[in-house]
């Protein structure tokens, strides 16, 4: 495994687990500058209003990433997952992710996300 693959692999586990524990201080260290994320009811968030939104406690629990590819083209990589979760409700319920990672400096950040559900 090259070492941008283990890189882009530690730091998709980290960012699943910081939306589950609502990490605001690891998407901070994560997030480009340029980031934007549309979120599953179609709104587009720039980097200051996803760490806002970050900041709130979620209503799903037991989020997992499985299904993960991840591309590398250079210094640019995109990562496509499929999630699986409880809902508020108790509820077991699935979807999907796509993120775009820009290598910076020599340090992989994110620089765009897509959430469905």
């Amino acid at each position: 495994m090259s070492q941008d693959l283990e890189q882009l692999t530690a730091l998709n586990r980290t960012y699943v687990a910081s939306v589950q524990n609502c990490d605001v201080k690891r998407f901070d260290e994560i997030l480009a500058p340029e980031f934007y994320c549309s979120n599953p009811d179609k709104t587009l968030v720039d980097r200051a209003a996803f760490l806002e939104q970050t900041a709130r406690p979620i209503a799903i629990r037991n989020l997992h990433a499985f299904d993960v590819i991840i591309r590398i083209m250079g210094d640019f990589a995109i990562i496509h997952a499929a999630t699986s979760y409880t809902t508020a409700d108790g509820q077991q319920a699935t979807g999907r992710y796509t993120d775009c990672w820009a290598k910076k400096n020599g340090a992989w950040l994110a620089v765009s996300a897509h959430v469905s559900r």
